[in-house]
């Protein structure tokens, strides 16, 4: 860094500013989609909120893009910018648990794994995602998808409040009470408003252990085996989260070597009521056809990290996302023909069942628009290096334009900058409007745009 205003800004943090000639500098820039490559001019590891109110201000004053990062698990790589400032909130670690009030104060740069096992120790527990090195911070902004969804909703569903620096400089407590446009904004309106550094959320007894539902069988069974899963499915008590999973069997112990990268269809689910109950309910689906089961009790912290080797740091990624109503007809028969064409053991197609809690929340009580959707499907392209990358993304691409007579919405926190996705699809026009209208109240300048912008109105 170069200049008095630089000088006095790096001395100004409590914590550390890397810049380019720095020697962890090309490890501390790098996310976790290995196919983003950017080199910001300096990354400003925040301590305090303070130190957020200070970053903001130099990038401001210096013309800079600012990108802002916690976990570092954008899919389209919004954490990291060239020739900017990354806001990096990765040194915020705090977690405090109350378990008598049944609460837990987050600061934005937890992961999800972190804040596991600090609620887990009261047997408690944040509906939270399903990658347990993921933050905790984007994730929730953007809405929060994980295996508890069913039974007690979002991540956003359990927000309580809120501390924020917005492009000012200027430090917000947000809640129902507090700022409550600002509070409706940033449950779902993603980092358009400000920098969130801290989360506040209820918290709900889970675990300590789950039924960890995963099956696999032959992909030659797909069919018949999608049409069992969906009724199984749509009878599921709110205790169950569920997935259906097209990939290549990955080559993980928990798997028989036999199977390893064979073209399969499976069954992901948690069960987070009363184990024998839904073993109980589990059972149908355990024993159709020819089932490879590993099903099994597990920690509910196990079963959080189960897909971790599935998504390792510096695993090349394309995402495309979309409701639908049902895996009903031809869209089951495209995701199948779909599965068919998968070529990278790393690639795969999970389609994410909603309803339960997800749905019970009003329309217009939080900006995320997906409440009504049946199920959420992720087309994922992926490799473990810049070999084969580019076909895997174009069979994401394709495979999202096959969807395109069932789609229904995207979800905000699964899209990528290819320009096939506006922002307002993810909220609806409604929606939409409403943050264009929080958002110039915040954020006139458009200061925090390395985001799913939306722009003031």
């Amino acid at each position: 860094m170069n200049g008095a205003a630089a000088l006095t800004f790096e001395r100004s943090l409590a914590g550390r500013v890397i810049g380019r000639d720095d020697a962890d500098y090309d490890e501390s820039r790098r996310v976790w989609n290995g196919s983003i490559d950017r080199r910001p001019a300096f990354i400003a590891r925040c301590a305090t909120p303070a130190d957020v109110a200070t970053a903001l201000r130099y990038g401001r004053a210096a013309g800079l893009p600012i990108a802002v990062r916690a976990g570092g698990h954008s899919f389209p790589g919004h954490s990291v910018c060239d020739d900017g400032i990354v806001v990096d909130l990765g040194p915020m670690k705090s977690v405090e648990v109350d378990p008598v009030a049944r609460t837990a104060r987050v600061g934005a740069g937890v992961l999800l794994g972190e804040l596991d096992s600090a609620t887990q120790r009261f047997g408690l527990a944040v509906p939270l995602g399903s990658v347990s090195h993921t933050g905790v911070a984007g994730l929730t902004l953007g809405g929060g998808f994980g295996w508890l969804m069913r039974r007690l909703g979002l991540a956003v569903d359990q927000l309580t409040a809120v501390d924020l620096v917005t492009a000012e400089g200027e430090v917000l407590r947000a809640s129902s009470e507090a700022d409550p446009d600002l509070f409706w904004g940033v449950r779902g309106g993603g980092g358009n408003f400000g920098v969130v550094t801290s989360f506040e959320f209820r918290l709900h007894e889970v675990g300590p252990e789950v039924l960890s539902g995963l099956m696999f069988w032959p992909l030659d069974a797909a069919s018949e085996v999608t049409a069992f899963y969906r009724d199984w499915s749509a009878a599921a008590p709110d205790e169950l989260t569920t997935a259906l999973v097209f990939r290549r069997a990955p080559a993980l112990d928990v798997v028989p070597r036999e199977l390893h990268g064979r073209p399969v269809v499976g069954v992901v689910f948690c069960w987070s009521g009363e184990v024998s109950e839904g073993e109980r309910f589990a059972e149908p689906m355990r024993w159709f056809g020819d089932a490879v089961d590993l099903t099994a009790r597990r920690s509910y912290v196990e079963h959080q990290a189960m897909l971790d080797p599935s998504f390792p740091h510096g695993l090349w990624i394309h995402s495309k996302a979309a409701n639908v109503q049902s895996l009903d007809g031809s869209v089951g028969e495209a995701l199948i023909s779909l599965a068919h064409e998968i070529v990278s053991p790393r690639s795969g197609i999970v389609a994410w069942q909603l309803g339960g809690a997800v749905a019970r929340v009003g329309p217009m009580e939080t900006p995320f628009a997906g409440r009504s959707a049946g199920h959420l499907v992720d087309l994922l392209g992926a490799t473990d290096g810049p070999d084969g990358f580019e076909r895997e993304r174009e069979w994401a691409r394709h495979g999202w334009e096959a969807l395109l007579p069932h789609r229904s919405g995207v979800y905000v926190n699964w899209m990528m900058d290819d320009g096939d996705e506006p922002v307002e699809a993810a909220y609806g026009r409604q929606r939409y409007e409403r943050l264009r209208r929080v958002k110039r109240r915040y954020d006139p300048g458009n200061v925090f745009r390395l985001n799913q912008n939306i722009p003031p109105d």
